[in-house]
């Protein structure tokens, strides 16, 4: 796997055409892969890691990020389900 970083502009000179493409597509893409990390660490409160075993953490974090592909998509699975009590 490959990290591919913005393209920084040469002293005194320009960037090409394709390396402004590429620099203008990364935070767009970086935003889509952050978010559920987000609502992970804010919603759900998990913002620091205990060493509990390597099968504990493994299952937490699966079920946390569960939870963040409903807290998600709850706007669309709302309607489907129907009129929800406060």
């Amino acid at each position: 796997m490959s990290y591919r970083a913005p393209t920084k502009r040469p002293a005194g000179g320009v960037l090409t055409e394709e390396q402004r493409a590429i620099n203008r597509m990364l935070p767009s893409v970086r935003a889509i892969v952050e978010h559920p990390f987000r609502v992970v660490q804010r919603q759900f409160g998990f913002v620091k890691v205990r060493y509990r075993g390597l099968a504990k953490n493994t299952g937490q974090i699966v079920t946390l990020f569960a939870l963040a592909n409903l807290w998600m998509a709850r706007r669309r699975l709302l309607p489907l389900v129907g009129e929800v009590r406060p």
